[in-house]
Formats: structure tokens, C-alpha cells, sequence
């Protein structure tokens, strides 16, 4: 079977959606407690009322993961694929004041400042936002969906900038790339093991790019984690190692390397990673939505288990068939620019 780029385009949005949601009612909990209030997560659960982040949720929702991944994608399209980070910025503020995002334990912490600071005039040039928390990796994949993985300096330069209006550290920049950079590759039909070996390289040219931070490197963290989740052994023992070893909160430096080993563990299918990630303990919403969008990159929207598809499409009501086409049509002038 043929899967083409839209089908991948199409996988991705799928795949962040599917992940997130699977993980939103187990978000910011702790491993032991996820297991001991639920036991296993296979399916879409509403938000506990005591998990003040996932209590606003209900079953199929998805989080601000996706919903400022939306707002990023609007913002592209809005623009005709250039990265506009004061378009971007207002998408967010609007997606942020439509849900009280500032009242509620919605938003990352990096993200609420630099969003109030906006807010309140401040242009996004003369914000620090030095914050290693991930929320430009969990937004990121609509970029992947946009830029070729040819020119890495372009492509740094680009996520840096789409990044900016909430993370301008090195870390955050570090991990927003290697999740955009596996999307790409993976929509330009490479495989996982070819994509996974350029991942600490990639991690490294952008971490150095621009230091910012004293953080641990993202590129080593990235190898630990893909050695973990490859060693011999169960998938229980595997999951505990990435939680206690890689990480799994919200820092950018412990998720991204989390999400990567997810999709190993998982062998890319999608259904399966967004199960395992809800499972993980943690930033699970957001580790879902980053590893999950790369398996539907991978696989396809074909890959993505009917039923679940279904129920997203019928609870959220969006048109992600639009997105797909909108971003294919986008990426080929992209693809024309860079052989020009």
C-alpha cells in the first residue's frame, strides 16, 4: 500500500491529537499513582476531578498541547507558510482567553509569562523566554509538517522562530527540533531506524547553536533514552527505566528524550504509543502528543485504529482533512524554494 505525503500530513495531526488525548487524564501524575488509580489506560477516559490539570477535560478531549499546535498551524496557513511569530502569538492568546487558560493549571509556565507579557504589549523580541519547559516541542509538529529536513541551519532557524513567542532557549529550541526534524523526514517517507540515528546529531547542532542555558545535552539524553527503550526485557521494566532514568516532566530535556524512546518501544504504531505514553506517568499528554504525532508521520493516517479516529473526529469537529491538504500544498513550494 502507497502511503502518500498528505496521508502522512494527515497521520500527524491524527497522531498529535491521539496521544494527547490518550494521556490527558493521566497528565502530571506520578507513575505509581497513574497505575494505582487506573489500573491501564487502553481507551479514552474522562479527567479525574482530583488531577487539577486533566479535571477541565473530558474523555476524546485534547489538551493545549494540541490546541496551540492549531494555533500554530492557523498561523502558518494565515501566512501563506512563513513564520509570523506575532500571528502565532495572538492565535495562542485567543485559544488561551477562550478557555481561561490563564485561571486554570492549563498552561506550561514558560508559556502563561510570555504569553501575559504579550498580553500586556511587550513585543516578542524583547522577551527573555529562556524557560527549558517543552511547550515549543509539543506545539512543533506542524512544522514538520511544513519544512523539508534538508538545510538543518534553515530548518533551526525556522523552529527557532516559530518557537519564540513562549521558549527561546537553547533546550527548548533543541527539542522542538528533533520532533519537527523526525515528522519531516518521517513525511518524506524515511524510515525510523535511519530517522533515529541523525536524532542526537541533529539535537546537538541545534542545543549548540545558540547556548543559552547550563542544561544537560539533549543529544545524550536522546542516546539514553534509545538505549533504554532497546534494551532486552519486558515493557513494564523498559517504561520504568524511562521514567526514572530519561524523565518524564514537563522540562524539555527529560519529555522530548522520553517521547523519542516511546516510539521505539512502541515499534511506531500509533495506537500503541499513545496507549504506552498515557501509561508512562508524567507529562503523559504532552509525550503522547510529540511521540504519537511522529508514529502517524511514519505510518500514515491508515495506521491510526478507526474507532479512536472516529471518536476524535466526532468530539473535537475538526476539518484535519483541510489542514492536510493546506500544508501539503504549503511544503511543495517549500520543497520548490529549497531545489531553486
Amino acid at each position: 500500500m502507497t502511503i502518500t505525503k498528505q496521508d502522512r500530513i494527515l497521520g500527524t495531526f491524527y497522531g498529535q491529537a491521539l496521544g494527547d488525548s490518550m494521556g490527558m487524564p493521566s497528565e502530571l501524575w506520578p507513575r505509581h499513582r497513574v497505575k494505582a488509580h487506573f489500573g491501564w489506560i487502553d481507551r479514552f477516559l474522562d479527567g479525574p476531578q482530583e488531577n487539577n490539570a486533566a479535571c477541565y477535560f473530558t474523555a476524546c478531549q485534547f489538551t493545549d498541547d494540541t490546541s496551540m499546535a492549531l494555533a500554530l498551524a492557523d498561523a502558518i496557513i494565515a501566512c501563506d507558510g512563513n513564520i509570523v511569530p506575532e500571528v502565532i502569538a495572538r492565535n495562542v492568546l485567543t485559544w488561551a482567553e477562550g478557555f481561561d487558560a490563564f485561571n486554570k493549571n492549563i498552561f506550561g509556565p514558560s508559556s502563561k509569562a510570555a504569553m501575559r507579557a504579550i498580553k500586556e504589549g511587550t513585543p516578542i523580541d524583547a522577551l527573555e523566554n529562556n524557560g527549558v519547559t517543552n511547550g515549543a516541542a509539543m506545539r512543533v509538529s506542524p512544522m514538520g509538517c511544513l519544512l523539508p529536513a534538508i538545510n538543518l541551519d534553515d530548518f533551526i532557524e525556522q523552529v527557532a522562530l516559530a518557537s519564540s513567542p513562549t521558549h527561546k532557549s537553547d533546550v527548548a529550541i533543541a527539542g522542538a527540533v528533533v520532533i519537527a526534524w523526525a515528522v519531516s523526514k518521517a513525511i518524506d517517507g524515511h524510515s525510523w531506524s535511519a530517522i533515529k540515528d541523525q536524532l542526537p546529531a541533529i539535537a546537538l547542532a541545534a542545543q549548540t547553536k545558540q547556548i543559552t542555558t547550563f542544561s544537560a545535552s539533549m543529544a545524550s539524553r536522546i542516546e539514553l533514552a534509545l538505549s533504554v527503550a532497546c534494551e532486552p526485557g519486558g515493557i513494564e521494566t523498559r517504561m520504568d527505566k524511562v521514567y526514572n532514568l530519561v524523565g518524564a516532566g514537563v522540562s524539555t530535556i527529560e519529555s522530548v528524550p522520553a517521547a523519542i524512546a516511546m516510539v521505539e518501544m512502541a515499534e511506531t504504531d500509533p495506537n500503541r504509543c499513545a496507549i504506552l505514553c498515557a501509561n508512562l506517568g508524567g507529562d503523559t499528554d504532552t509525550i503522547g502528543a510529540m511521540a504519537t504525532a511522529i508514529c502517524g508521520a511514519l505510518n500514515g493516517v491508515q495506521a491510526i485504529n478507526v474507532s479512536l479516529k472516529r471518536q476524535l473526529d466526532q468530539k473535537n469537529q475538526l476539518d484535519f482533512d483541510q489542514y492536510a491538504r493546506q500544508f501539503l500544498s504549503l511544503r511543495a513550494i517549500k520543497e520548490q524554494d529549497d531545489a531553486s
